[in-house]
């Protein structure tokens, strides 16, 4: 059983909007509630990079490329994390993953966002 599972991602147009959701399937709640969690997103042939982070606080981080249109939240009851993503660009378009920040897990499969200009 994997530790996360991602969905939500989308074939979508320029300047529409994707709810992505990740679940820790495999983690205990405190664990889960003491965790920062990430989403990352890796484009072909690119690195993957971090998007932004969310602590047990709900206190949010954003890459600067995201800054002010992707919203990170979490729901400790669903052991559940999840990323708003607004006013999405082309470069946007990558494979989605969420993790643990502080204390990295086996990465899950990932969904597919693909912004189309």
């Amino acid at each position: 059983q994997a530790q996360f599972v991602e969905s939500g991602g989308n074939l979508v147009q320029a300047g529409g909007s994707l709810k992505l959701s990740c679940k820790a399937q495999r983690m205990i709640t405190s664990t889960f509630n003491s965790a920062i969690m990430g989403w990352y997103r890796q484009a072909p042939g690119k690195q993957r990079e971090l998007v932004a982070t969310i602590t047990g606080g709900r206190d949010a981080n954003y890459a600067e490329s995201v800054k002010g249109r992707f919203t990170m939240s979490r729901d400790s009851a669903r052991k559940t994390v999840y990323l708003q993503m607004n006013s999405l660009k082309p470069e946007d378009t990558a494979v989605y993953y969420c993790n643990r920040y502080n204390g990295e897990l086996s990465w899950g499969q990932g969904t597919q966002v693909t912004v189309s200009s």
